[in-house]
């Protein structure tokens, strides 16, 4: 496993984490439809990434004729 996936497993993670503790402190009501639902699936979608290595924004993004980088970040 890369470290890419696992910051993506950890980020989907943490972004689950806090929408479940908000809800479970009663910050938030996730049981009403509202933009928090974008969140958790934003959230699920790093998770699920971190996994499997597919990534629905990576393929819109290489079918527009954007390019991967190459090296590592510096």
């Amino acid at each position: 496993m890369t470290i890419e996936r696992i910051v993506r497993i950890v980020a989907g993670s943490m972004v689950l984490l806090s929408l479940i503790l908000a809800h479970v402190t009663g910050a938030i009501d996730l049981g009403s439809m509202s933009w928090l639902w974008l969140t958790a699936f934003v959230g699920l979608n790093l998770f699920q990434s971190g996994f499997t290595n597919l990534c629905p924004l990576v393929t819109i993004l290489k079918k527009m004729g954007f390019k991967e980088a190459s090296g590592a970040c510096c």
